[in-house]
């Protein structure tokens, strides 16, 4: 099973990435772009075992991703068309964790 650290340490080797904490010490959010512009593209909420990871989705994609995987529920106080969060109980490979990790920032950055 991945650490907080680990998910951490992908979400912040996308290109521009940086870590902000805009709703308190409780939630680790991930922007990219400008310090004062920032696009949010994932978090993760401090001190949860197992770790809960949210990612921006495309809205069809985002409904597969939850009939797919018991792991993926719509965002976590986001907007559930556009967000999932995943919890990392360890049957969602992280190899997929990291394919909506890139989506989520795909869809940030293209915008």
């Amino acid at each position: 099973m991945m650490t907080h650290k680990e998910v951490e340490a992908y979400v912040l080797s996308m290109p521009d990435s940086w870590l902000d904490y805009p709703f308190g010490k409780d939630v680790a959010v991930y922007k990219v772009g400008p310090k004062d512009n920032g696009k949010m593209f994932a978090l993760i909420s401090e001190d949860k075992d197992p770790i809960q990871l949210s990612v921006k989705c495309d809205p069809e994609l985002a409904k597969v991703l939850r009939e797919t995987y018991d792991e993926v529920m719509p965002g976590y106080h986001l907007n559930k068309k556009h967000w999932n969060t995943i919890v990392m109980a360890g049957q969602t490979p992280w190899e997929e964790v990291q394919g909506f990790i890139r989506h989520s920032y795909e869809l940030v950055t293209k915008a």
